[in-house]
């Protein structure tokens, strides 16, 4: 008799997502074998590596026999701290999870050198159970070492995915009857300069729409703006299946900040990169911020404040600034801790008047919205959320009227 299939909880990005489709199917116990819970986890910030191991004691009460397995960027950077929790009976790294040989191997702890990893490949399941948008990783790692993240320790040096077996995968998923994919990875848009003939993410994209023409909608997940070429600019603005939605990893709207996070881009770049997308197509835009970088004055924050507004971000990520353990940021003088929890509100909150603004200017529209499980909401091309009235069949894309907001989302009913 089959083993059950494992239960995974994810935490963090939308690679980690990726990814534990490919453990669903990779990790699945021998003929015999008991129940199994991966904790996927993440290390972006402090809280983030709290809520692994609270998720880590949760699942431990849920499933008190099973073998509970804990992987993903938290257990690579520190693998001997979650080995060490009671609840835990095997830590594998982030190089190994997606190996067949270390879930059949039988240490408790499989962790190596991050570091030494070369290679990455779209490991991605037939399809996404539980999901109608399926997301392919293209790229992994990162070459570059911003003061404040600890990324590059969980995930190594950035490689990237071979061309033709990216589009293989999308297209295999495409057959499985996913309308939407996402192309995901740590520094999407440093993309292809480790394989051969050097890909662009623009190539890799152009040769996605041209080789799967039933693929529906394809997504970009966060994009470095300062890396965003011709090519790419012009698939963004002028390709109807590539969704309007741009994703930018900004972090700060400060240049003094942005100097000392040692991002590659000013203010004025960010805003330059937007302005001359919004001047082609309506493109909805999201991005990364942290509130509270050490050394950060008042004027400084109103500067990532003001951000918002002049760069028309509807899709806000606001993060309080989190050290992170041997990173530069870590040593640099820290902002008390109940200021960063302030501005961290300020944030948000200006962030969520804009987006208010945003969802209120949509009143009347009908976008094509692809209706996720139950049934009863969906995303439309610019990533909005829409609640229907009455449900629709998941999995379809549906002409939604919208005819109101929540303040979040917007209302509507399908026609």
């Amino acid at each position: 008799m089959s083993a059950p299939a494992p239960h995974i909880i994810t935490l963090g990005c939308r690679l980690n997502l990726a990814e534990s489709e490919s453990l669903r199917a990779l990790s699945e116990a021998g003929p015999g074998a008991g129940e199994r819970v991966i904790v996927n986890s993440c290390a972006v910030t402090q809280s983030a590596v709290a809520e692994t191991r609270a998720a880590i004691r949760k699942a431990r009460r849920a499933h008190p026999t099973a073998e509970l397995v804990v992987t993903g960027c938290a257990a690579q950077i520190d693998p001997a701290g979650f080995a060490a929790m009671p609840e835990v009976d095997r830590v594998i790294g982030n190089g190994e999870k997606l190996s067949p040989a270390a879930w059949a191997a039988p240490e408790r702890v499989q962790v190596a050198d991050i570091f030494r990893v070369r290679e990455t490949a779209p490991h991605l399941a037939a399809s996404f159970a539980g999901h109608v948008r399926a997301f392919v990783e293209v790229q992994n790692g990162c070459d570059h070492r911003c003061t404040f993240c600890v990324i590059p320790y969980g995930r190594g040096n950035s490689r990237s995915a071979p061309a033709g077996a990216v589009v293989d995968r999308v297209a295999g998923l495409v057959e499985a009857g996913h309308r939407e994919v996402v192309l995901t990875g740590v520094d999407l848009t440093s993309y292809g300069p480790d394989l051969p003939g050097a890909p662009t993410l623009g190539a890799l994209v152009e040769r996605i729409l041209r080789h799967v023409p039933r693929l529906e909608r394809l997504r970009l997940s966060s994009l470095d703006s300062i890396e965003i070429d011709d090519r790419l600019f012009e698939l963004i603005t002028g390709e109807a299946r590539v969704m309007p939605h741009l994703h930018l990893s900004l972090q700060a709207g400060d240049d003094l900040i942005l100097k000392r996070m040692k991002r590659r881009h000013a203010r004025a770049d960010a805003l330059r990169v937007i302005a001359r997308v919004k001047a082609r197509r309506e493109v909805a835009i999201g991005a990364d911020l942290i509130a509270g970088f050490p050394t950060e004055t008042e004027a400084m924050f109103e500067n990532t404040l003001n951000l918002i507004a002049e760069g028309d971000i509807v899709h806000a990520h606001v993060f309080p600034y989190s050290p992170r353990p041997g990173t530069p940021a870590a040593r640099m003088p820290q902002v008390p801790a109940r200021t960063v929890k302030s501005r961290t509100a300020r944030l948000r909150a200006a962030a969520a008047l804009r987006r208010a603004a945003w969802l209120s200017g949509q009143h009347g529209t009908v976008p094509a919205v692809l209706i996720e499980r139950p049934g009863d909401r969906g995303h439309a091309p610019n990533h909005a959320e829409v609640r229907l009235a009455t449900p629709a069949p998941v999995g379809a894309i549906v002409p939604v009227r919208i005819t109101g907001d929540d303040g979040v989302r917007l209302l509507g009913e399908a026609e």
